[in-house]
């Protein structure tokens, strides 16, 4: 079995680190926030002093942060994490950032000698528990196969997209779709229930229809229609709203780069914006509902 070095504890990345405990690796992981990484190390991880200090001697390391900033910030600032990662280690980047972030730290990795894929994921944190995310990859093929082994513990889909920051622009694309059929499934339920309908039976409809799709299915943003997703939780957990945002935020620029035409995503950008902005950015971004019920948003 290999050493692994996970930094990077969040909702998403606490359970992924966890699939890969079961599989019987050995993990040493790191986190800014002390009662995530002893979270891990009651479940039989080893605690890293520091993020430089927990990748002396890995085979793997994983990384899942928030944003563009911080895996930049963590691979190339003071001290350089890439400085302290030993030649010919793969590297799975796994954090959803900008397509531009993802190339620049791969570059630098290369001319390490460091084997580095992007590997953004999809399938929420039911999906990390489970061990059933989608892996979206970037990177060279040879460096994809080398990571399958540790990515099949934590993923049921694995994808290659490309070339380094193929992953992130395909998760951007991917996600940019998702913010906007969230925002439409809360309304087309709010618009039924201002009208009486039931939303659980308005759903079963949807999801027999043509208006069928991941929201209505299988992360409804309905309080009380499905169990174990956020809205049935006071929308606790989950996919934050701030980090739809922030991803929306980078599909914006990426339109912007190669001059497509986004008015969709733009304007789900912009509901997700107020959201935030009336104090909803932690909570699941499924409570976007809450600004198509009166008196909640």
């Amino acid at each position: 079995m290999s050493r692994i070095a996970f930094i990077g504890l969040g909702n998403m990345g606490a359970p992924m680190a966890r699939n890969l405990l079961k599989a019987g690796h050995e993990l040493v992981v790191f986190d800014l926030v002390p009662a995530a990484v002893q979270a891990l190390a009651e479940a039989g991880a080893r605690a890293g002093a520091s993020a430089t200090e927990s990748v002396r001697g890995a085979d793997v390391v994983v990384t899942m942060l928030p944003a563009s900033r911080h895996v930049e910030s963590l691979y190339l600032g003071e001290p350089a994490l890439l400085d302290h990662i030993a030649e010919n280690t793969l590297v799975l980047e796994c954090s959803t950032i900008a397509p531009d972030s993802a190339r620049k730290v791969a570059h630098a990795a290369s001319e390490r000698g460091i084997r580095m894929v992007d590997a953004p994921v999809s399938g929420g944190t039911a999906g990390a528990v489970a061990g059933t995310l989608t892996f979206i990859v970037g990177g060279e093929a040879e460096h994809l196969e080398a990571a399958r082994p540790y990515l099949e513990k934590m993923g049921k889909n694995i994808f290659h997209a490309g070339a380094a920051g193929a992953g992130q622009v395909a998760k951007i694309c991917n996600n940019m779709l998702l913010g906007i059929l969230m925002a439409g499934t809360s309304e087309a339920l709010a618009l039924g229930a201002a009208n009486g309908l039931d939303p659980k039976v308005l759903s079963d409809i949807i999801a027999k229809s043509s208006g069928r799709n991941w929201a209505t299915e299988l992360y409804n943003p309905w309080p009380g229609v499905m169990d174990d997703v956020p809205a049935s939780k006071g929308y606790a957990g989950g996919f934050g709203v701030d980090l739809m945002l922030k991803d929306l935020g980078l599909a914006a620029e990426a339109a912007l780069t190669t001059k497509a035409s986004t008015p969709l995503g733009e304007l789900a950008r912009n509901l997700y914006s107020l959201h935030s902005a009336g104090g909803h950015g932690g909570l699941d971004f499924s409570s976007i509902l809450k600004l198509y019920r009166k008196g909640e948003g």
